[in-house]
């Protein structure tokens, strides 16, 4: 009985005795409600859920901490511990070199002409500038800008104008992508200019270009940065610092634009910091002894930064970068010449190492947790890292940009079936439910409906759109996040498709991640994306683009007779290609609009 229940018995007790309210006799009330908190600082045991309603429930409290506080709280405590290493160039920083290199490069943004809350895009792939300028805008009070490294002209003049950045920093270029030629289209005077003298009708807000790799016209170079901040700016930022609140927005991250434009997401040091703590205690780095993640996504998405950046910062863990851009191979020689013990991937960067044809020469034995997001994994293909790779902690997460990312994670000791069939169970402090996406009434546990998310981790709003952020939170501000779940009496998640991505086959509405994981199941099968495809009877027919394990060969005729018996007959592909490649995003999501636009052309519809 609970210590209220227990009072009210006694004090009912004690008024018998006394006479008084011995005119009626006395009994607790107990009521029944449906039970919605579920502990989530170790795997739940024990069923609680009664509703598609979960609220995790934790010992440990929020951090009020911002993003430059938790780097300088843990190199007071780690100084000496490897930071950062960054192989392809021979980069190593300690957590004592790193804050140093953090500590200038902020107030010479100062220098530079920045001030607290003027945005700044940091534009390329995989570098140490990269960290520094993520800790070192954020000391600042400067909003970064995370911007996709595969920006073409177009692409790159939308998202620095929505955002209005007053700088951008970024390489001189990388492999075919060219950005200071990219910056001289959008600004014309770039050459004649004097550095931080920029200016432009196409980007009227940009006057400051950083070059990290070499001297360009009309820029600063990365030295001139890194040299700038004298000790009047110093004593700036110490006083800039002294007006930071967690709550202030730190990070601008661009949706991946897989369709429509791209949003820019704002989000706060309270946004990211408790997202990548939460992170870090799920994955057990408070007391694990050594921790060396091999990390090959890209920074410029939230899965990088936040998972892989700021809990570096904030849990003082060693971030290896194997590649400037994404590479099989060298994920493997990372992870086996540093002793990484995990591993961040998205499905496809998972499917991309289990190809590789050497595979089996490299001691991966240090190697314990690996953590697959960014996209639906099938079952089979965590299976196949898990038994051929040896990765036995395999952990999943799911989350969206707008929620900083994760809402739901994986425990590393969680049975297989929680492994591979859910996204893992929700983190603490966040609100999940479940709910018909016509009626917004919650469905009963199990159901299938729309997931909708409220907490710590929901992002400020979309910035500077009003309509687009309306769009997307309900009244009581539920995030809409667009995905087909059901929840479990556990709280663990199931995540059954995208709405926009749903196939309506004659009014059957059919889901393609549940066709896609069957289709993992064929022995000849690499990869399988489900797409609709226009159907003149039917409005959209189920088409399946696959790609091939090496040596392997296969007919459409051969995969639509292994479905049979296996699926319901209205799932059963219609068409069946056989594809190479799959059209990515730079954090190896397939854009399922551009993957329908090329099948549709092939298919002659």
């Amino acid at each position: 009985m609970s210590p209220k229940i227990l009072a009210a018995v006694r004090t009912a007790a004690l008024l018998s005795k006394t006479g008084r309210g011995a005119h009626r006799a006395w009994t607790p009330i107990l009521t029944t409600q449906p039970n919605c908190a579920i502990h989530v600082d170790s795997p739940p045991n024990v069923p609680t859920l009664t509703t598609s309603y979960a609220h995790g429930v934790s010992s440990q409290s929020l951090q009020s901490l911002t993003v430059g506080k938790a780097l300088q709280l843990t190199t007071e405590r780690k100084p000496d511990l490897e930071a950062v290493v960054f192989l392809q160039r021979g980069i190593r920083k300690t957590f004592a070199q790193l804050q140093n290199d953090v500590d200038k490069a902020a107030a010479g943004l100062l220098a530079l002409g920045l001030t607290k809350g003027d945005r700044l895009g940091m534009w390329g792939p995989n570098t140490y500038e990269w960290i520094v300028m993520q800790f070192a805008t954020a000391k600042a009070g400067i909003i970064l800008v995370s911007v996709n490294p595969a920006y073409q002209v177009q692409e790159v003049e939308f998202a620095l104008r929505k955002v209005q950045c007053k700088a951008v920093v970024c390489p001189t270029q990388f492999k075919v992508q060219k950005y200071c030629n990219m910056l001289r289209q959008l600004c014309p005077d770039m050459d004649t200019a004097s550095p931080g003298g920029i200016k432009s009708s196409r980007l009227p807000d940009l006057s400051t270009v950083i070059v990290t790799d070499s001297k360009q016209p009309g820029t600063f170079h990365w030295d001139d940065l890194m040299e700038a901040g004298s000790s009047q700016y110093i004593k700036q930022l110490q006083d800039i610092e002294k007006t930071l609140s967690f709550d202030d927005p730190i990070n601008i991250q661009f949706t991946s634009g897989t369709t429509g434009s791209p949003k820019g997401a704002a989000l706060s040091h309270h946004n990211i910091v408790n997202n990548a703590y939460f992170i870090g205690l799920r994955l057990g780095y408070e007391w694990r002894k050594t921790i060396r993640v091999c990390l090959p996504v890209p920074l410029y998405h939230c899965f990088g930064s936040v998972g892989g950046g700021i809990v570096m910062g904030l849990h003082g863990v060693t971030i290896v970068f194997p590649s400037t851009g994404y590479d099989g191979h060298a994920n493997l020689v990372a992870m086996q010449n540093e002793k990484c013990t995990f591993v961040y991937g998205t499905p496809t960067m998972y499917i991309d190492m289990l190809a590789q044809p050497e595979l089996a020469k490299f001691d991966l034995s240090s190697v314990q947790t690996g953590v697959v997001a960014g996209s639906p994994c099938p079952p089979e293909v965590i299976k196949k890292v898990i038994k051929v790779m040896g990765i036995k902690e395999m952990t999943i997460g799911y989350g969206t940009t707008e929620n900083s990312p994760v809402t739901f994670c994986g425990f590393p000791v969680d049975n297989m079936e929680r492994k591979t069939e859910t996204v893992g169970c929700i983190i603490p402090h966040t609100e999940a439910k479940v709910v018909d996406p016509t009626t917004g009434n919650i469905v009963p546990l199990g159901h299938q409906g729309e997931l909708l998310i409220r907490g710590f981790g929901v992002m400020l709003e979309y910035w500077q759109d009003e309509a687009k952020t309306k769009e997307c939170f309900t009244k009581e501000r539920w995030y809409k996040t667009g995905d087909i779940a059901s929840l479990d009496k556990f709280g663990y998640c199931k995540i059954e498709g995208r709405i926009k991505d749903m196939v309506i086959r004659g009014g059957e509405n059919i889901y393609p991640a549940e066709i896609e994981q069957f289709l993992h199941t064929h022995p000849k099968v690499q990869e399988a994306q489900v797409i609709g495809v226009k159907d003149d009877r039917m409005g959209e027919e189920v088409c399946a683009c696959i790609r091939l394990k090496p040596g392997q060969q296969c007919t459409p005729e051969e995969i639509q007779t292994y479905c049979k018996g296996q699926i319901a007959h209205y799932k059963i592909p219609r068409y069946v290609t056989f594809v190479e490649s799959y059209p990515l995003t730079v954090s190896g999501k397939i854009q399922k609009n551009k993957l329908r636009e090329q099948t549709e052309k092939q298919l002659k519809l």
